[in-house]
């Protein structure tokens, strides 16, 4: 059973719980962890982080997760998130940084990881078998630069990837490298050959527009969110859907709500069917949910550096940089404060997963 061997505080916290939740956090003394929590904001156990987190991949059949670092550090660690037990702490290959993201095969045998081939400008995925203790088993390329967010499509064999067109190099840190020649996509890739499946483009016009973040929706389509890098006065339109046949395609938000985002999707997810999408702007402070069959907008909210997204039992869970957990959905709820500063992600750790 998942709870047996629980201490009393996390099996109480698993067994009420319609579901479990991780975040990389950074704590109040300023370390980093990784937090496990309920919707209710109970905590169920909080794991060190050597640095700053940024998302989580679980494996629902180990019952196993992976904090990824935030670019461009090199450290993903693996961890029970019922117990806290740190497993083993991975290591980026010499030349290769995490990028942040990354997610398990559906049999849970292998790990999946967008990395930063940073010599040559190239986005990668690594391989890693879990069963020879996450040895790095292979890499292959992305057909493009900054691999951010990686997901898995409901085939199972299916790899979408948003390629960020950003050139970044350890030795500058987080500087941007080439805003002027950007070349975002969003690619699907065969997961077991590598091979490339197909490519997609947004406008020429429209190349300082980076494709960051994905969901996927009840009719498998691919949501993205975008962050613009070009002048701050243009207000383009930052979220779309794409599917392997049919590529890319914006949708049309209004012009005051595009103001709202300040040019700056931070995270996009999909409710527990699909039929909803939500969308976040930690730097306009701005929570959006959509219509997936017709991409328009059904409620908002506000929170200040809200960034955090995943779906639960109220429509969506909801996290900001300044500690604020909350359910963001069709009903308004009051928010709980935690004593965590939330990093950008939410992972959701359902129980019939």
């Amino acid at each position: 059973m998942f709870a047996a061997g629980l201490r009393p505080r996390q099996a109480e916290a698993f067994e009420q719980a319609d579901a479990l939740y991780a975040s990389a956090v950074r704590r109040k003394d300023g370390s980093f962890g990784c937090a496990v929590f309920a919707e209710d904001g109970r905590i169920v156990c909080d794991v060190p982080l050597p640095d700053r987190g940024h998302d989580i991949a679980f494996d629902p059949i180990s019952r196993r997760a992976v904090a990824f670092a935030r670019r461009p550090r090199t450290f993903a660690v693996v961890f029970d998130p019922l117990s806290g037990t740190i497993e083993r702490t991975l290591l980026s290959p010499e030349g290769r940084h995490f990028f942040g993201h990354g997610f398990f095969s559906p049999d849970g045998k292998l790990l999946y990881a967008t990395e930063n081939d940073f010599a040559d400008a190239r986005g990668l995925i690594g391989v890693y078998e879990v069963a020879r203790d996450f040895a790095r088993i292979g890499e292959f390329t992305t057909h493009g630069m900054d691999t951010h967010e990686a997901l898995l499509m409901p085939d199972g064999e299916t790899l979408v990837v948003a390629n960020g067109g950003i050139e970044t190099h350890p030795d500058y840190g987080r500087q941007k490298l080439n805003i002027p020649t950007m070349d975002p996509s969003l690619v699907f890739i065969d997961r077991r050959t590598g091979d490339l499946i197909s490519q997609h483009r947004l406008p020429r016009e429209l190349h300082q527009l980076s494709i960051r973040h994905l969901a996927i929706d009840s009719r498998s389509r691919v949501w993205f969110g975008c962050q613009y890098e070009g002048a701050s006065v243009d207000a383009p339109q930052l979220v779309g859907f794409a599917s392997a046949e049919n590529g890319m395609q914006l949708a049309e938000l209004p012009l005051d709500r595009l103001v709202q985002l300040s040019n700056y999707v931070g995270s996009v997810a999909t409710n527990r069917d699909g039929s909803r999408i939500a969308l976040s702007s930690p730097v306009g402070g701005t929570f959006l949910i959509l219509d997936a069959g017709n991409a328009e907008i059904i409620a908002e909210r506000k929170m200040a550096d809200g960034c955090g997204l995943a779906p639960s039992s109220q429509g969506f869970i909801a996290t900001s940089g300044e500690g604020v957990l909350d359910a963001i959905g069709l009903k308004a709820r009051k928010a709980s404060r935690t004593i965590y500063h939330f990093d950008n992600h939410i992972l959701s750790l359902r129980r019939s997963a």
